[in-house]
């Protein structure tokens, strides 16, 4: 039997506590959908156990190139089962070329690339916990206001050499500028000068959502401080491998880099 065919039959034969299940949000390369569950139920996507609070909530990520489908499967608290296969849209990214960049910042001299990895095990480590907490539960502001210069999933061509996609959303502002939590969370990383980030803050907004804030001016918040939505934790910067004033804000859920724009909604007016 066809998988499609499969499915159809599944869900013509689902029981009525099926109805209970509801996932919120777009499926998409770069989305977040926001599931609810009958409490004491069991959810996986693509085989790989996930957390469910105590009320049912759960998280669904899909990165920059995700897959263009994704199995989810839910165990229901009476033991039945049921298994559904999401087509994830692809996106188009585009193309932005960067120049005037120090040399030792696009290719990095062999001296500092000790001091690299341990950073990136640092910022690894901070988005890999698993907080039991759903602070993402009042949903996301954006933590600055300002003009777009940067967009998430797009390839960046530094000095004419290519480089990895851009995971975040770019926020031009001046230098100073007070730059707010857009969600409640726990901080996780506060760092004044990392080598490509800078100032550098992530919070973490439980279930694996971490939300990372680089090239700051000033970061006000210390590690494990509990931030409440709409609290300032620091100020618009240049610092770290940056031409420019501005705040990149990015998204993770656990591994997978999401776009910020999609959790916040349209760039209120400054």
């Amino acid at each position: 039997m066809r998988l499609g065919l499969w499915l159809f039959v599944l869900f013509l034969a689902l029981p009525a506590w099926a109805g209970e299940l509801s996932l919120e949000g777009d499926f998409q390369q770069g989305s977040l959908v926001i599931g609810n569950a009958p409490p004491g139920a069991m959810v996986a996507l693509n085989g790989n156990p996930l957390r469910v609070s105590p009320e049912g909530r759960f998280l669904l990520g899909f990165g920059r190139d995700a897959a263009p489908e994704a199995m989810f499967e839910i165990t229901y608290p009476d033991g039945n089962k049921e298994a559904r296969l999401f087509a994830i849209a692809r996106r188009d990214y585009d193309i932005q070329r960067i120049d005037g960049l120090p040399p030792k910042f696009v290719t990095p001299p062999e001296e500092v690339l000790a001091r690299i990895r341990r950073e990136n095990a640092q910022i690894a480590e901070a988005r890999a916990i698993d907080r039991p907490e759903a602070l993402f539960e009042r949903g996301f502001v954006w933590p600055v206001i300002g003009r777009i210069s940067g967009i998430y999933g797009s390839q960046r061509v530094l000095n004419g050499e290519p480089r990895r996609p851009h995971f975040g959303i770019d926020i031009a502002a001046p230098a100073g500028t007070a730059v707010v939590a857009p969600s409640d969370g726990v901080v996780s990383l506060a760092e004044d000068d990392l080598y490509y980030t800078g100032g550098t803050i992530i919070l973490d907004h439980g279930h694996g959502l971490t939300s990372a804030f680089l090239h700051m001016k000033d970061v006000e918040v210390a590690l494990g401080e509990r931030i409440a939505q709409g609290q300032r934790i620091g100020t618009v910067g240049s610092t770290g491998r940056s031409t420019g004033p501005h705040l990149d804000w990015r998204v993770n859920w656990f591994k997978e880099r999401l776009d910020p724009a999609l959790l916040a909604g349209p760039m209120p007016e400054s």
